[in-house]
């Protein structure tokens, strides 16, 4: 999709010599527009579920609501924090809102990767019949946080995974059992509301009630190793990596229109096999609504506000369409 998206923003802001967008700009804009639209679907949820509540939204092929969920559930992720030491755990660098963090109470089987599979994890030395390593539960690299479902247990030293999150050898990992009653979700509380909980022996959490606090960037490790955004988990005898796993709705990947340059004035030409090439991950249905964004960045860049002014005339025709 981004192809056509910068092809047709080129037709429109050449079409009268506005100017020349390059790349590097593209790709810049192509950033911020996808970040304002994404971040957009949740007002538009909100205000949907609001009309719905008050029975001025459709069912069906009209149910507004449904169908920004479905655009929601495809950013949905699942990680397993890293866990830094002193209750502290790392949340995903790529988040954007968490949903829930959920405490895996029992660990099956720890090891180190000794071959990269696709889809897959091989450990020579493991024992995964022999531990009941079964389909379903969860794997974890224990460096990146990456997780994974098991889809097949081939043999006693390697699984079939829902997808790759090991790319090295020697990459410490953790399964953890998936069955409800040995998980708990960790309720959120505020930092004020956890001095409260800590202070009293009768509300203060434990293994079957965990809480967590969710902080800033901490300065573990000395100023040249600061992570970022952290939670604080309660009680503090959860500190086991793997153990602690969060499902939360991730920022879209940055796009990247990639190229190489052509012929004898070494035009840009579009080349989708370039290793660092990401496409949009909004839905084909926002190409509009991206191209309209970024002819408004475009026009602020070309100083033509004519530019600017047609994407944002277009922009506010879609919304009223939408009901928006």
């Amino acid at each position: 999709m981004i192809n056509e998206v910068r092809n047709t923003v080129l037709s429109i802001a050449n079409k009268n010599n506005f100017g020349y967008i390059t790349p590097n700009d593209f790709n810049l804009y192509a950033r911020q527009a996808q970040l304002d639209i994404f971040e957009d679907y949740f007002y538009q949820y909100n205000a949907w579920n609001v009309k719905q509540n008050i029975r001025q939204s459709g069912t069906g092929y009209a149910d507004i609501v449904k169908s920004l969920e479905e655009v929601l559930d495809s950013f949905s992720a699942t990680r397993a924090l890293i866990y830094r030491g002193s209750s502290l755990y790392d949340l995903p660098e790529n988040y954007y809102l968490i949903n829930k963090i959920n405490y895996y109470n029992t660990i099956i089987t720890t090891g180190a990767t000794t071959n990269v599979v696709t889809n897959g994890l091989e450990d020579n030395i493991a024992t995964f019949i022999t531990d009941n390593v079964q389909v379903g539960n969860l794997v974890s690299n224990d460096v990146t946080g990456l997780s994974a479902f098991v889809t097949s247990v081939i043999s006693e030293t390697e699984l079939g995974l829902s997808n790759d999150i090991f790319d090295l050898l020697g990459i410490d990992y953790a399964i953890v059992s998936t069955t409800p009653s040995t998980i708990k979700e960790i309720e959120r509380v505020s930092q004020n509301k956890i001095f409260y909980l800590n202070s009293s022996p009768l509300t203060y959490p434990t293994a079957m009630y965990p809480a967590y606090v969710l902080g800033g960037a901490d300065g573990v490790g000395g100023s040249s190793n600061t992570y970022g955004n952290t939670v604080t988990v309660y009680p503090d005898t959860i500190g086991t990596q793997g153990m602690v796993v969060t499902q939360y709705i991730r920022y879209p990947r940055v796009p990247n229109w990639t190229y190489v340059q052509v012929g004898v004035n070494q035009e840009p030409s579009f080349d989708e096999s370039a290793a660092d090439y990401q496409d949009f991950e909004l839905p084909e249905s926002d190409a509009p609504n991206l191209i309209n964004k970024i002819l408004q960045y475009a026009g602020v860049s070309i100083r033509d506000n004519s530019v600017a002014a047609f994407g944002k005339a277009e922009e506010t025709e879609a919304n009223k369409q939408e009901g928006q």
